[in-house]
């Protein structure tokens, strides 16, 4: 065999280079692939729960291992990866949607008592807009659905004076966006004043159809009976409104092979993103194949591999070589001896050898040695050999070569 041509010890060191190169490039290769990549998020909202629910994402990514990681910024951070956006706000060509983080349901709600029942009714009223800035296309397009001025029937409010604006009536209403979870359905009922016939009033926008029809971002939704309170149901039957959703959206300047991890990432945890701050997800829990599914395919291959590999190692270093190869390698090894032997000593010499090894063998088989090897393979290899050590004297010896069997 080609090993045979190198010493036991160098074969050994070889093949520990070998190994340890190749262990070298696959932890590097490893490394890199694995390495987690991070991506800045820019978040916001009126509380910014936004913000904690992405935190909390961020933290499922690290405890999992997961290939990606959130840095949480603030919106004015400046250039982002990621930013959580509504799908009616800002000019959103400059990126790709991966994922909707949830859906946002438009709220318009007056006191118990009041006389406010649709929009049409809010002539001379004024109604207070929670984050301002983030519903003015909202606002625009209420006021223009309904032939509202938009100065005089909204007003900008913060969270915290929402409370008593309402109390001193310098608003007759409120408008809020929000995900239809406990958390946020309970901070609005903290705006008005509680009791079992104190029931706010939730005003319907009939027109939602047809705003949904103009404007895509927005869609008609039928608020459920019974959402804002329960006994006494409020609204008292389904009510219409206007829904729209909260991406999360990539700059397109990220590779579309980050993108497609991303995302991945995010589906794969998305049992753990059904939390009560964020109505993420309606997923489903993983199947055994989907979970397990790679590594079942996968582990074949790879133990066939390792297998090659550590017999290709062991043959390499003659390991491997039965004892009853052993002989047949050395008289085979032997012809290239004859054919370069440039004396009648050295031929006398192989026929030494090749009469050693021969003794060898029979005294094995004779002791009822199984690794013996066969006496018959024995003999037509020693014929061969000494077929050439007779054309290797004829030539030594200036004579023509005759035609042999071998």
């Amino acid at each position: 065999m080609a090993s045979g041509k190198f010493p036991l010890w160098l074969r050994f060191f070889l093949m520990v280079v070998t190994l340890a190169l190749a262990a070298g490039v696959g932890l590097f290769g490893y490394r890199y692939w694995t390495h987690p990549v991070t991506f800045t998020v820019a978040v916001g909202s009126i509380d910014g729960e936004a913000a904690k629910a992405l935190s909390a994402i961020a933290s499922r990514f690290v405890s999992n291992n997961d290939p990606v990681r959130f840095k949480v910024v603030e919106v004015s951070a400046g250039k982002v990866d990621l930013a959580v956006v509504r799908g009616d706000v800002g000019d959103l060509s400059k990126a790709g949607a991966v994922v909707i983080v949830a859906r946002v349901v438009a709220l318009i709600v007056a006191p118990p008592g009041s006389s406010i029942d649709s929009l049409a009714t809010l002539k001379g009223r004024s109604v207070g807009v929670i984050g301002g800035e983030v519903n003015s296309k909202l606002v625009d397009i209420l006021s223009k659905e309904y032939g509202l001025n938009r100065a005089k029937a909204f007003k900008d409010v913060t969270l915290a004076d929402a409370r008593r604006a309402l109390q001193s009536k310098e608003i007759g209403a409120l408008l809020v966006v929000i995900p239809l979870s406990e958390k946020y359905l309970s901070l609005v009922r903290g705006f008005f004043q509680q009791g079992p016939k104190s029931l706010p009033v939730l005003v319907g926008i009939d027109s939602a159809g047809a705003i949904a029809e103009a404007e895509r971002a927005y869609e008609s939704f039928d608020v459920p009976k019974g959402t804002l309170r329960g006994n006494p149901p409020v609204p008292d039957d389904d009510l219409t409104t206007l829904r729209t959703a909260l991406y999360l959206v990539a700059n397109k300047k990220l590779s579309s092979d980050s993108v497609a991890t991303l995302t991945k990432t995010i589906m794969s945890v998305r049992r753990d993103l059904m939390v009560e701050q964020a109505a993420f997800y309606n997923g489903t829990t993983q199947s055994f194949m989907d979970e397990y599914g790679n590594w079942i395919y996968l582990t074949p291959m790879i133990l066939g591999g390792i297998a090659t590999a550590l017999a290709g190692a062991w043959k390499f270093l003659g390991i491997g070589e039965s004892e009853s190869e052993a002989p047949l390698d050395a008289l085979y090894a032997l012809s290239r001896r004859i054919r370069k032997a440039d004396t009648e000593t050295e031929l006398s010499d192989i026929e030494d050898e090749i009469d050693r090894i021969l003794a060898a063998q029979r005294a094995k088989a004779a002791a009822g040695d199984e690794t013996a090897v066969d006496a018959t393979t024995l003999n037509v290899a020693a014929h061969r050999l000494e077929n050439l050590i007779h054309d290797r004297r004829t030539l030594l010896a200036g004579k023509p070569v005759a035609a042999s069997v071998s």
